[in-house]
Formats: structure tokens, C-alpha cells, sequence
């Protein structure tokens, strides 16, 4: 079996080494123009070149949850493309929307602003039942983000296009509950896959829909979400922050307004890194499947986007 990697931006050398032990006997090398032919491939951000010269793959396996980018260009029509279903990074997807919801809600971050003046301040406690949370997303990231957070005692509501029972999350499902889940939220969590149909999801009108006092996270993508929009809530006073780790262009360019903007905080596209170890155990898991035969998760509907 002959496997080729073509992962742009990415070490190749310990993902062969992982490849190899996890998949004994199998050919495992970095794809380079002109290269044989292979049977799976392991990829992020390939160039359509890569897929024209690989035309005969069967399996395609993403190192990431996000599938948009590849599905913008031509894959082979028998090849199954399977992204990253976890491997690890549920659990700091978690760890980054509880945090930012903590901090927000129990504002470290003017106790923050205060403490580099020399301050000394309290603030009245807030009540949690005040600050509903949303999560729009309920797959495996979004569940595990939505059941983390109501952990914490806060009303926990999740939107997601088909209809999902998750234990202390109250649920809402298509397009017709969509406003109800935007006026039953004052902290909104992104966790969507990006696709035509979510695309500027978050503007005007949608972020309008969240009480008063609003709050956004975003850890999907940065095209879910119309920057001027938000910025024109910020300043209207019906937002009143945001922590954004992804955008329209990474990295953020110089001069953006987010950079500097008072009620924004921003982090580098790091709220659920790819863990090497646990990717190569999944993919090499799957190959396996694959190859006998057998049915596995996280095969992505390109119709669907996800």
C-alpha cells in the first residue's frame, strides 16, 4: 500500500515516521510533482496539482476538521475525502470557548485593564442565568464545547441544521428555530462548518438578533463572520465584546482594526491545534478500514460541505 503526504506549511518528517510504525509494510513518502501514483493520501492546504496528478486515490484524509478549502477544488470522483473527527482536539475547543466565556462573563478582562493602572476594583457578580450561552454547531467539536459549558451552571443553547438531544443543551435545528436560538443567546459561539449556505452568517441582521449586551466568539472560520458588522454593533453599544481566533486572512494583516479595537481580543488561529500523535492513529485506523472494506466516520458530504 502506498500512501503520500502533502501537507503544505507542515514537518513532514515525524508524520512518515508515525505513518510507518502505525501502517507496517506500507510505502509512505512526500508527495512531489511527478511522484508514482499512490493509494491514500495525507493533505492540507495540496495544490489542485497534487489531485490531477493523483487522480486515482481512494481515500483522502484531511489533518484538520475544516474541509472547505479542499472542497474548492477538483478531487477525484472515487476518492473518499475523511477529515479529522477529534483526535484530540474537542477537549481544547473546550478549553478555549470555556475560558473565553469565563473571562467574559466574570470580566477578568477589565479587572485586567484595571490591575496595568494600578487599580484596585470589584464589580458586582453577575448571574449566569442572565448570559445564555448559543453554540451554532453540533458536531463533535460543538457538542463536546456546549456539554462543557454547562458545566459551569450556564443556560446552554445549540443550533444546528438537523435536529440533536444533547444532555443539558437545549436544542434548536433548521432554519425555521434559527431566530429563536438567536433571541434566546447573549454569548454566541461559532462552531460551523463554513459552507455556501454559512458563509456571512454572522452580520447585521443575525447578530442584531442576540440580546442586548451581546458577546462573540468565533472558532470556525473567519468568513462565517462580516467584520464591519460586528464592528458597527461594537460601536452601537448591542455588542459588547468579541474573541475572534480566526479570520478572512491569516495572518491578520497589519493595520486590521481588530488589532487594536478595545472590545475585541484575538488569538492566532490556536484554539484547537492538530495533535501529530493522535491524527496518525486515527488516519491509520481508517486507512485500515478502508481497506477492508469497512464503514468509518468523518467521511465528508461534499454536497453538504461537512
Amino acid at each position: 500500500m502506498k500512501i503520500t503526504f502533502c501537507c503544505t506549511g507542515t514537518k513532514p518528517e515525524p508524520w512518515l515516521e508515525g505513518l510507518r510504525s502505525a501502517l507496517p509494510g506500507s510505502e509512505v513518502t512526500v508527495w512531489q510533482p511527478g511522484a508514482p501514483a499512490a493509494d491514500h493520501a495525507v493533505v492540507w492546504a495540496p495544490p489542485q496539482q497534487f489531485f490531477d496528478e493523483q487522480s486515482q486515490l481512494k481515500g483522502v484524509f484531511n489533518i484538520g476538521a475544516g474541509v472547505d478549502a479542499l472542497l474548492k477544488l477538483c478531487l477525484p470522483a472515487q476518492a473518499t475525502l475523511v477529515r479529522l473527527d477529534d483526535a484530540g482536539m474537542s477537549v481544547q475547543m473546550a478549553e478555549y470557548v470555556c475560558h473565553a466565556v469565563i473571562r467574559h462573563f466574570r470580566e477578568f478582562d477589565a479587572y485586567e485593564a484595571d490591575i496595568q493602572t494600578g487599580a484596585w476594583t470589584y464589580r458586582k457578580p453577575r448571574e449566569r442565568g442572565e448570559f445564555p450561552v448559543g453554540v451554532m454547531g453540533l458536531g463533535v467539536l460543538g457538542a463536546r464545547v456546549a456539554q462543557a459549558l454547562a458545566q459551569f451552571d450556564f443556560p446552554v443553547m445549540g443550533w444546528s441544521r438537523s435536529p440533536k438531544e444533547l444532555a443539558g443543551v437545549r436544542c434548536f435545528a433548521g432554519a425555521a428555530q434559527f431566530n429563536d436560538f438567536l433571541a434566546s443567546t447573549r454569548i454566541l459561539v461559532n462552531l460551523l462548518p463554513l459552507t455556501s449556505e454559512t458563509r456571512d452568517i454572522m452580520c447585521l441582521e443575525t447578530l442584531s438578533r442576540l440580546q442586548g449586551g451581546g458577546y462573540v466568539i468565533n472558532v470556525a472560520r473567519g468568513a462565517h463572520l462580516v467584520d464591519d458588522d460586528l464592528l458597527a454593533l461594537l460601536s452601537s453599544g448591542h455588542l459588547s465584546g468579541a474573541m475572534l481566533d480566526v479570520f478572512r486572512n491569516e495572518p491578520l494583516p497589519a493595520g486590521n482594526p481588530f488589532w487594536q479595537h478595545p472590545k475585541i481580543t484575538i488569538t492566532p488561529h490556536t484554539s484547537a491545534r492538530t495533535l501529530r500523535d493522535e491524527s496518525i492513529a486515527q488516519i491509520a485506523g481508517k486507512i485500515r478500514a478502508l481497506e477492508a472494506g469497512q464503514t468509518i466516520v468523518g467521511v465528508v458530504d461534499p454536497i453538504r460541505g461537512y
